[in-house]
């Protein structure tokens, strides 16, 4: 059976994962169920097999079981969810025939697992010292001294400058990618054959996420082991995986090699996968989103899962459900396109479309340039005092704003990028007063905000909303939709009565996709990009000029960072908003973003329009931040590796933030602060190299 026919998008991969001699199997998964009190499949049917030395990527949205899968293997699944069939081997051995205390021995001695949230699985109440030596203490035997320096070398191993120090730290005193390195560390002490990596990269900044994936990878060529890397980030995919898994509703619908995925994705929903990923080529076009979202549990499956969603579904596709099919190259696949049954109704289907033509759009128009900012910053400050003592007397200041200058015009995107910590958020919060500035100016629609009465505040606020990281934590969970998007039009008095306000809560759902009978329904009823869209349906409820948007797309999928992105997108073609954006995600930035402000430890280091900033940058920090990007595309650069962390903004260093850090440090970068070198109109560098 031929494969599908599409284009081969993307082109040699920028970096493959490590080549190492791969030999026997050391796990095998065949026929794996798992289900939920008895009658809900959450994981149906599921098989693969991983090798020794090899990487097998588990890909798919959110609620498609592959955390489930995971925790299968390890046989912690939770109260009422039990393992219904199928066989798991590890190296030969039956995982499922083993009592719970042979598993103690399996976990973490011959199979270990990286969880997501590493906040939430680290003890806080225990030193990161004590917690690796649970597990020397038991697939070691190690004691006394002799773990104490196991611990400090597992610590430096992962990457952890002063181990000595760190064992005896607490996890509340590291920062969030030093405790997935803990992770990791704890993980590899029991040298296990296999390691589990649930989303390990999910919620870190781009350089500790290269630091992480390159932790692991050089840990793979030490020891030889197995990597299951589970993950919904394509880049990582491509940057890690020897062979990949495509999981949708439960199911393994697509396996192939990761050359053979990449260059000819088969399954509909592999295709829209990657059609939905941003990129500054598809800035003008909308993204491919999919429609609807992944059934939910215990919905009876009696032909293809996907067909609600697919475009390309036929009658034989809401009658049968498909069975697998095997392709070339290695690669396999569920879906009846490919199937023999097929027959004479292949001439009711319409041709499979390649991943760039799911993006069709028309070209972006020339945009016209409006020179007139609606919002101006100058050297804006925000500085937190320290207190000690019983008096409380001030000892210092944490500068996290410190001096930061901008414009944003009108029907323009603004993206505030850098790494946790720099003071992104604490930017947009200062300009809403949400937080109150040290000093500086910020004028907006031509009045000035610092300064002004509350009740001056609170009709300047109407014109700038915000959007915030977290949409469950910021709706009201005992309030219906329609009572949080009236709250706000209450507080502004906008509408004359009841019957105008329902009116206008119904345009406003119409307006981000979702049905008017939502607005009775409570957030928790909400998918998390649905809540992302009641959440911009509250800010534009009171007719705002400017969002700003802190990591709206950060926990996303790429299908629902997609749909988000397309309605930011039209939000914008449509009332002329203009959008602070603040991000980590560069692809995101260079899909949506007019502009790219470049930002490290609370001041400005590069900012200039887009094609500037990201394609040549000129700061050593920017070109750092670039080539820490996982890309798919086979665009980029070599991985620049930072030295150490982020200094403290409670003492930042002396002369140019980024010195202790910068590969090119000279002796004036100690010294001096460098000035503002201007490379063009819009492009502007804050270092000393340019000077020379």
């Amino acid at each position: 059976m031929k494969s599908n026919p599409t284009i081969n998008q993307f082109g040699p991969l920028l970096q493959s994962p490590p080549e190492i001699g791969r030999g026997e199997v050391i796990l095998n998964v065949n026929g794996l169920v798992t289900r939920l009190n008895n009658d809900v499949r959450i994981v149906d049917d599921v098989s693969f097999s991983i090798k020794q030395g090899e990487t097998f990527a588990l890909l798919g949205e959110s609620g498609c079981g592959k955390s489930m899968t995971a925790l299968s293997l390890m046989r912690l699944l939770p109260d009422g969810i039990r393992i219904a069939s199928g066989d798991i081997k590890l190296e030969k051995e039956d995982i499922l025939a083993l009592p719970e205390y042979a598993m103690r021995e399996v976990r973490g001695g011959q199979m270990a697992m990286i969880f997501q949230e590493p906040g939430l699985s680290l003890n806080p109440v225990m030193t990161v010292g004590d917690q690796i030596a649970e597990t020397l203490k038991l697939h070691q035997e190690l004691r006394g001294d002799e773990i104490r320096s196991q611990c400090v070398e597992l610590l430096e191993l992962v990457g952890i400058s002063d181990a000595p120090r760190r064992v005896y730290e607490y996890p509340f005193q590291l920062s969030g990618g030093m405790k997935q390195r803990v992770m990791i560390a704890m993980a590899l002490a029991g040298q296990p054959k296999l390691l589990i990596a649930d989303e390990p990269t999910t919620a870190l900044d781009v350089t500790i996420q290269a630091q992480v994936l390159k932790l692991l990878r050089d840990t793979q060529q030490k020891t030889s082991m197995a990597l299951l890397l589970i993950t919904h980030d394509l880049g990582v995919v491509a940057q890690m995986a020897h062979q990949v898994g495509v999981m949708y509703a439960g199911q393994i619908i697509e396996q192939a090699p990761r050359e053979k995925l990449f260059a000819c994705p088969a399954h509909p929903y592999t295709q829209k996968l990657f059609a939905a990923l941003p990129d500054a080529g598809r800035s003008g076009q909308p993204l491919a989103a999919i429609p609807g979202n992944v059934p939910q549990l215990g919905t009876p499956f009696t032909a293809c899962r996907f067909a609600p969603r697919c475009d390309k579904a036929w009658a034989l596709c809401h009658d049968k459900v498909p069975v697998w099919t095997q392709l070339e190259n290695g690669q396999g696949v569920r879906c009846h396109l490919y199937s023999s049954q097929m027959g004479n109704e292949k001439s009711n289907l319409k041709v499979p479309l390649s991943p760039d033509s799911c993006a069709a759009g028309k070209e972006k128009p020339e945009e016209e340039r409006i020179d007139t900012p609606l919002l101006q910053v100058e050297s804006l400050q925000v500085h937190f005092p320290i207190r000690k003592g019983i008096f409380q007397r001030t000892v210092g200041h944490v500068k996290a704003v410190d001096g930061v200058s901008m414009s944003i015009s009108a029907g323009r995107t603004l993206a505030l990028v850098g790494e946790s910590g720099c003071g992104k958020t604490t930017v947009g919060k200062a300009l809403l007063q949400l937080i109150t500035p040290t000093a500086g100016s910020v004028r907006f629609a031509g009045h000035e905000l610092i300064g002004i009465s509350a009740r001056e505040l609170r009709k300047q606020r109407a014109g700038m909303q915000m959007i915030f990281q977290d949409p469950y934590a910021s709706l009201n969970p005992k309030m219906r939709v329609a009572e949080v998007l009236q709250e706000g039009m209450d507080a502004l008095s906008i509408a004359k009565n009841s019957d105008e306000r329902q009116r206008r809560i119904d345009e406003l759902l119409e307006q981000v996709g979702l049905e008017k009978a939502s607005k009775w329904r409570y957030p928790h009823e909400f998918s998390g990009g649905q809540r992302q869209r009641i959440a911009i349906a509250r800010v534009l409820a009171v007719n705002p000029n400017l969002l700003i948007c802190d990591e709206p797309t950060s926990a996303l999928d790429v299908s629902v960072q997609a749909q988000i992105l397309n309605l930011l997108k039209s939000l914008q073609q449509q009332l002329k908003l203009s959008y602070l954006f603040v991000s980590h995600n560069l692809a995101v930035v260079e899909y949506l973003a007019h502009d790219v402000y470049v930002m490290y430890l609370g001041r400005i280091v590069e900012r200039g329009t887009v094609e500037e900033v990201l394609r040549t940058p000129k700061h050593p920090y920017t070109q750092a931040l670039l080539s820490a990007v996982p890309r798919i595309d086979g665009q980029g650069m070599k991985t620049i590796r930072l030295a150490g962390e982020t200094p403290s903004p409670s003492h930042p260093p002396q002369g140019c933030h980024f010195h202790a850090r910068c590969a090119h440090v000279m002796a004036e970068c100690r010294e001096v602060y460098p000035g503002e070198s201007i490379l063009s109109p819009t492009h502007r560098v804050h270092c000393h190299l340019l000077g020379k």
